[in-house]
């Protein structure tokens, strides 16, 4: 009995440790790796609406594409310090120009092909009758929000590297599929369940432990 005491005993230390490795672990790599942020305004619906949460990967922004949507800090422009979310149309080299066609058929090009977007609120890519031509320039990204007809994104400020923004400023990408965060979240549940089984372990070694023999007092006569 003692041995098997001392056995369950030394796997509850192996387990447990192991457990809060993995759990500290996937924690530390949460918490560096991603963010999350509340959705204030509807300059991207009808993707994210006001009140949404998104999680998003903190990235600079020299890995990101066309399509991707990006949260970025540009209080010179804003005038506040909160990240702000657009969607990249257009990464250094490109020619954005808006628009071909009209109304419902109004397509932004990129480098002149016209830019497939599906998402983008009624199915209007123009939104403002504003036109544009854009060379971006390289190290920088032009940005439009979803909702054309209500979002002050790179077309305002044209005077600005021609509404441009550098990729310095990009803090994150937002992440549209939830497999990676599943997989960080069945990390930390996996950790969990290991210390539970080293605590398991543990009352088990203590439970296998042998009892010592108390001698009986001595009868007196």
């Amino acid at each position: 009995m003692a041995g098997r005491s001392r056995g369950l005993g030394l796997a509850a230390l192996v387990v447990g440790l192991v457990g809060l490795f993995l759990g500290g672990g996937a924690f530390v790599y949460g918490k560096e790796a991603y963010g999350g942020a509340v959705v204030q305004s509807t300059s991207m619906s009808p993707t994210y609406k006001p009140g949404d949460r998104v999680f998003y990967e903190r990235v600079d922004g020299t890995g990101v594409r066309r399509g991707d949507v990006v949260l970025f800090s540009a209080p010179d422009r804003y005038g506040f310090e909160a990240l702000v979310m657009w969607r990249v149309v257009g990464v250094g080299g490109d020619h954005v120009v808006c628009c071909t066609g009209a109304g419902a058929d109004a397509r932004v090009t990129v480098n002149g092909q016209p830019f497939e977007e599906p998402y983008v609120k009624d199915g209007d890519a123009d939104g403002m009758h504003r036109a544009y031509d854009v060379k971006v320039p390289r190290g920088r990204l032009f940005l439009l929000g979803d909702h054309r007809a209500n979002s002050m994104d790179s077309r305002f400020f044209a005077s600005d590297h021609d509404g441009t923004v550098s990729v310095s400023a990009v803090q994150g990408r937002v992440v549209a599929s939830r497999t990676e965060l599943a997989l960080l979240g069945g990390g930390v549940l996996v950790a969990a369940v290991t210390v539970l089984v080293g605590l398991g372990l543990g009352v088990a070694s203590l439970v296998a432990r042998p009892r010592r023999t108390v001698p009986p007092w001595p009868t007196r006569v």
